[in-house]
């Protein structure tokens, strides 16, 4: 299997670590650097790049199937967009997360003090949602080891309790297809599977809780009209775009020049290459005697394995050791190659 992009990337080395960050496509550090040319000449401003970030809340839209530009926040990081849904909740009010998640999604409730926060197997997450559950918190894919939840089958049982429900999307999006319907609130990150900017995030919110979250701490973007009204006393947007921070607007430009390239390639047509890479990775595993963690999705995770990776890594294999396992992610820029690759350094280790 061929890579399933040619010509944007020009890594030097077998790069298996889109789950840890996403290689820069040549359009985007070619749109990053016209922008800083730009900006070193004397030529920008604050607003020079403010019009992509309305693309960007755009292409996130099309991105998450039925969300809207005005559905769409702007923010640094993923787990600092989760703040506003732990805020809104009532003190003493439960949180189911799954055990092992990625700390920026429990952290924020964990962290209030006054919440009742339960964890439990991911496998059982689903059936643990009761009557008492205000909110479940996890992320659509496992950052660790590539396990994933099925969204709409916990959208069905949190609305049974009426429980909101927050997934993190930031090792789905990009390879798997999203339901806006199937969250109350969607968290990411652009800088893996999106490969687009470490200081660029995103938060959708469904317009069905949108009344009951208010911004934690808003600054002058989140106004309605943030050019005209700099200076206090402001309105707040009456759009999730209430909920916006400050943007990166180079991070902004590098994060649409990624997000064009995966829907130009198409979600469906980026998650079969990419699932298909770590099923043919997974067998060779097997036939050295080297199961991996169950599952189907582009992250392939060895259990144990996490001081292979140094040493993968001097021979120009770059993998991530992540809970004492060895992570592997496959994206547009892998192919057959690689895998081969991959495998062999391994049978010699």
């Amino acid at each position: 299997m061929e890579p399933l992009v040619a010509g944007e990337f020009r890594s030097e080395t077998t790069y298996l670590n889109t789950a840890s960050y996403g290689l820069p496509p040549a359009r985007g550090l070619a749109a990053v650097g016209a922008a800083t040319e730009q900006w070193a000449a004397g030529h920008g401003a604050p607003g020079s790049h403010d019009g992509q970030v309305e693309v960007l809340r755009a292409g996130f839209a099309r991105l998450l199937s039925g969300a809207t530009a005005d559905d769409i926040a702007i923010g640094h990081s993923a787990g600092s967009l989760v703040g506003p849904a732990a805020a809104a909740l009532p003190a003493g009010a439960e949180v189911l997360v799954p055990e092992g998640d990625f700390a920026s999604v429990p952290n924020p409730f964990r962290y209030r003090g006054d919440l009742n926060v339960r964890t439990v197997p991911l496998e059982r997450l689903a059936e643990e949602v009761r009557p008492q559950t205000a909110l479940v918190a996890a992320s659509v894919v496992q950052s660790a080891d590539g396990r994933a939840i099925d969204p709409a089958e916990l959208r069905a049982v949190t609305r049974a309790n009426d429980a909101w429900l927050l997934l993190d999307a930031t090792q789905a999006a990009g390879w798997l297809p999203l339901r806006f319907d199937d969250a109350d609130f969607w968290a990411t990150a652009t800088f893996k599977w999106l490969h687009g900017a470490r200081s660029v995030s995103l938060l959708a919110v469904h317009p069905a809780v949108a009344e009951a979250v208010r911004p934690v701490s808003p600054g002058w973007y989140a106004a309605a009209d943030r050019w005209a009204e700099m200076y206090a006393p402001q309105s707040l947007s009456t759009t999730i775009r209430r909920f916006d921070d400050t943007p990166d607007w180079l991070g902004v430009v590098g994060a649409v020049a990624g997000l064009e390239l995966i829907e130009e390639l198409t979600v469906e047509a980026i998650g079969r290459h990419d699932r298909a890479l770590a099923a043919e990775f997974r067998g060779g595993l097997a036939e050295l005697g080297l199961p991996a963690v169950a599952g189907d999705s582009p992250i392939v995770t060895i259990p144990g394995a996490g001081d292979l990776a140094e040493g993968l890594a001097e021979g120009g294999v770059i993998v991530t050791a992540r809970g004492g396992g060895l992570r592997t992610s496959f994206h547009i820029h892998n192919g057959s190659d690689d895998v081969e690759t991959v495998l062999k350094a391994l049978a010699r280790k």
